[in-house]
Formats: structure tokens, C-alpha cells, sequence
């Protein structure tokens, strides 16, 4: 019996598929697309490996890939405004983590910008978000890529600290370099309320419903976590082998210098009092033209429900292979 011809081309295809699908861990790649120097962090959750940095210095344009492990949780996120001696000791205006480069374990102080994954092992999938229930200090999205199917990005592209309240901001300086508004504080962090915090008798969804201050965050960054029960529009799931997670996204790639640091222009009134809704812009801004899956990841954050697409070069050899 004559056995079939297999040509070089489903071999490269087989060969494609197999390492597609035998995913062993998941890589975090972290751009700085500020038009300052960043210094991200990360933690790992409890039971996982912290990953090989907790602390860097990232320069503007500058890019870092961290391997992960299979089942890895934790958040990553960055810090603005940091010193540093020689020892690594130092701290940061926004999302210090014990006054040290390294993070070694300590968690983000808010108000600060967050990524959060559970990554699943084997089959299972990846859970991840970004969520501003800590507050705000930087624009970010991250998008997962993958060969498990389509994937959704997320992440908050608008610059909430040109509309923050006046009870929320952070303010450091006056003008100049890293001055003005640096971060927005959540509702619970500023006034440490239960009904803020979902604490007490508001611990369940059913009790804590989103606040005025939370619906400030939610339409500036509707794919972001707002607070803490806001699950059902905020929690994404992928198998992905690699997320990419860019801070400041703009239609160039870069943020203008000085966006972002200005006081809003709004009235201030107090918590309890109705009051006209404070302007933030809210972008559709895109990451450099040459890389497309940038722009898409960056337009779907803002509202849309449209899907990463598989990568083209597997349909490509898919219909190859069926013709």
C-alpha cells in the first residue's frame, strides 16, 4: 500500500500547531509608552513564585519581557516619580512598594493602576483584569496573545487624572516635571466608608452598588474594574502565551509631555451633594501603526466588544492545508 506524499509544508503547519498548543508558561511583555521614566512592580499571589524581577526602572520607548510560571497569580503595575540610592532604597510620588526598587513582596500603595492574572495550568484557562479599585495613577492596557481562539484586551486608555475630583487627587508640586495631579484615590481609600469599601453590612454585590465616584471610573474605562463587585464587565479568560501590558497608549505611541498633570477644571462640591458630572477625556487612542494588533487591543478597551482575532498565519495555513 502507497503511503500519502507529505509535503515540507505540513510539516512546518503540524510543526506550528504542536508548538501552539503544548504552551508551557506565559511571558509578560511591559512597555513604557510614557514620555517619562516608569518604574513597574510586581507581586505575586499567595502560593506562586515571585517572578524573576519585583522592581525595574523602565525609560520611555523602553520594553521588558518577564517569564512566568503555569498557575501564576498576581498583579503588576507602575510606579511614577521614584529615587533610588545605589542600594535600591528610595521611594516613589505614586504605587511605592515599601520604599524599595524591588518590590520583594510588598504590594502597590494606592492610589495605583492595576493588572491582575491568574494563569491557569494546562488546559485551564487565564483569568485576568485591570481595575482601578485602588485608584488610578496611569493609563494602561493589556492585551493577551494567543493561539486558543480570540481574547478580549482590557484596561483604562483614558487619562482619569484630568477629571479627578478635587476630594480624590494626589497632588505634588506645583507645574514642572511629575507636578500637579499625579493619581486619583478611590472613594473608599478618601473617606473610608463601608458603603465605599463594600465592608460591613456592604460586603456583597447585593448591598454595594457602584457609587457616584465609581461611576467616574466606569465610563472613563467601562473593561475596568470600578469596584470591588463589578465582576460581570471587568473579568476577561484566555489561554494565552504571552500579555502585553503598555503603559500611556496614544495615537503615536507617546504621551504628549505634561498630559495628564494639569488640575481639572471642575467645580468641587462635597460627596453628599448632587452635583454635575466631572469631564474626563476619554480617548480612542491607538499604539504605533506598525504593530495592528496594538491599535485593535488599544480601540477595544474603550467600549466595543470586538474580538482579538486568531493570528493570521494559522488561518493562512489552515486553508492552505484544506485546498
Amino acid at each position: 500500500m502507497q503511503l500519502p506524499k507529505v509535503s515540507p509544508f505540513h510539516c512546518v503547519f503540524f510543526t506550528l500547531i504542536s508548538s501552539f498548543f503544548s504552551i508551557s508558561y506565559c511571558t509578560f511583555t511591559i512597555s513604557n509608552n510614557c514620555p517619562y521614566t516608569i518604574w513597574p512592580g510586581t507581586l505575586a499571589g499567595a502560593g506562586t513564585p515571585q517572578l524573576l524581577t519585583t522592581g525595574f526602572r523602565l525609560d520611555s520607548g523602553q520594553t521588558l519581557r518577564i517569564p512566568s510560571v503555569p498557575g501564576w497569580s498576581g498583579r503588576i503595575w507602575g510606579r511614577t516619580g521614584c529615587t533610588f540610592d545605589a542600594s535600591g532604597a528610595g521611594k516613589c510620588r505614586t504605587g511605592d512598594c515599601g520604599g524599595r526598587l524591588e518590590c520583594d513582596g510588598n504590594g502597590a500603595t494606592p492610589p495605583t493602576s492595576l493588572f491582575e492574572i491568574t494563569l491557569g495550568n494546562g488546559d485551564d484557562k487565564d483569568f485576568y483584569d485591570v481595575s482601578l479599585v485602588d485608584g488610578y495613577n496611569l493609563p494602561m492596557v493589556a492585551y493577551p496573545v494567543g493561539p486558543f481562539g480570540a481574547c478580549n484586551a482590557t484596561g483604562c486608555a483614558s487619562d482619569i487624572n484630568t477629571g479627578c475630583p478635587k476630594e480624590l487627587q494626589v497632588v505634588v508640586g506645583e507645574g514642572g516635571d511629575g507636578g500637579g495631579v499625579v493619581a486619583c484615590k478611590s472613594a473608599c481609600e478618601a473617606f473610608g466608608l463601608d458603603q465605599y469599601c463594600c465592608s460591613g453590612q456592604f460586603a456583597n454585590p447585593t448591598t454595594c452598588r457602584p457609587s457616584f465616584y465609581s461611576t467616574i471610573f466606569k465610563r472613563a474605562c467601562p473593561r475596568a474594574y470600578s469596584y470591588a463587585f463589578d465582576d460581570g464587565t471587568s473579568t476577561f479568560t484566555c489561554k494565552a502565551y504571552e500579555y502585553s501590558i503598555v503603559f500611556c497608549p496614544t495615537v503615536d505611541g507617546m504621551r504628549k509631555p505634561g498630559s495628564g498633570l494639569a488640575p481639572p477644571t471642575i467645580p468641587v462640591q462635597e460627596p453628599s451633594t448632587p452635583r454635575d458630572e466631572p469631564s474626563i477625556p476619554i480617548d480612542e487612542p491607538s499604539l504605533p501603526i506598525e504593530d495592528p494588533s496594538h491599535e485593535a487591543a488599544v480601540r477595544m478597551v474603550s467600549s466595543s466588544n470586538m474580538l482579538l482575532p486568531l493570528p493570521t498565519l494559522i488561518i493562512l495555513l489552515i486553508l492552505n492545508l484544506i485546498s
